[in-house]
């Protein structure tokens, strides 16, 4: 008898075991022959070497899975191992041409499935996947910002990149920054605290924390772009109304080779000082025609937040 070592430290064994150890127990019928022994991040495994080599290929597609989806319910289980459900699922089918069509953009933590809801938010995925420079201008609301962090997060778990970089210009929408309380980074992170909450959907915390750690993730303010080489990397310039002309070309000029560019934006939302003017304005007008830059419009149809909201942009004349 032969003894196979795996480890599961990369993944939340209470993912992978399931509820109440569910997954554990269909995991172990599932290889009668073996002994399957659970402890900490290790799984021990007793049997002989062409049963240790069928279960090491089929549990290393668990992990995989459990990796990248945050995810693993009865059904995946079972279509993985290869069980008597295999050809009988009906919810299977569904599920896949949901994420082949892009409505579910990433699954976050628990199960929870990140969609592309509207119309609109629909372009924007069909577009980064044949361009890698994307504008998303629209309104507040309309889910720009949140469906371009879940692209990118999809992006780094499928390890298309190997970054992620979230930015915003840091203009104070009619409050001083200078006024805050802390050093830098604490005058900075309020401005940046829709991009964290995006990530709270999608990310598990704990491996959040060490991405954030590691700088798989870097969250900073424009002004931080300049001089850099923004290579094999995601990348989202967000409330792009509020870079000037040179911020905006310098943001830009920072692609790599490797890269994909999604900028986003509202027009009718700008807080810089009067006498200037927005980059996002010019950008769009003069990149219209550039091969491989697309751009898509978001309008109230694509507000997803409360409906009192599309009534309150109505009401401003943000949307008609």
């Amino acid at each position: 008898m032969n003894e196979l070592k795996l480890s599961i430290e990369n993944v939340n064994p209470a993912v992978l075991w399931g509820p109440n150890n569910d997954h554990f127990e269909i995991i172990k019928k599932q290889y009668p022959k073996l002994k399957i022994v659970a402890r900490g991040s290790e799984v021990k495994v007793l049997g002989d070497d062409n049963e240790l080599n069928i279960f090491q290929e089929k549990f290393s597609h668990l992990i995989n899975h459990v990796e990248k989806f945050e995810n693993l319910n009865i059904t995946d289980l079972e279509r993985i191992l290869g069980s008597k459900v295999n050809n009988a699922t009906t919810s299977e089918p569904a599920a896949a041409d949901k994420f082949a069509s892009g409505e579910v953009i990433v699954f976050g933590p628990n199960g929870v499935m990140v969609k592309a809801r509207t119309t609109n938010q629909r372009r924007m995925v069909d577009s980064i996947n044949k361009s890698d420079i994307l504008f998303a201008i629209g309104p507040a609301g309309t889910g720009k910002t949140y469906t371009a962090v879940a692209l990118a997060v999809r992006a780094l778990k499928n390890k298309e990149i190997k970054r992620i970089i979230l930015t915003r210009p840091a203009v104070e929408a009619g409050e001083n920054l200078g006024f805050l309380p802390g050093d830098l980074k604490e005058k900075i992170d309020p401005y940046l605290r829709p991009l964290y909450d995006a990530l709270d959907d999608m990310i598990p915390a704990e491996k959040l924390k060490v991405y954030l750690e590691n700088r798989t993730i870097e969250i900073a303010p424009l002004a931080f772009m300049r001089g850099r080489t923004l290579d094999n990397c995601f990348v989202i310039l967000d409330e792009a109304q509020n870079a000037t002309d040179m911020q905006l070309k310098m943001f830009l000029t920072r692609m790599g080779p490797s890269a994909k560019f999604i900028v986003t934006g509202d027009v009718t939302q700008i807080d810089l000082p009067k006498k200037q003017q927005s980059g996002l304005h010019t950008a769009l007008r003069i990149l219209t025609d550039i091969k491989g830059i697309e751009i898509v419009y978001l309008s109230g149809e694509d507000v997803v937040r409360h409906k009192l909201v599309r009534k309150i942009l109505e009401a401003y004349g943000d949307i008609q």
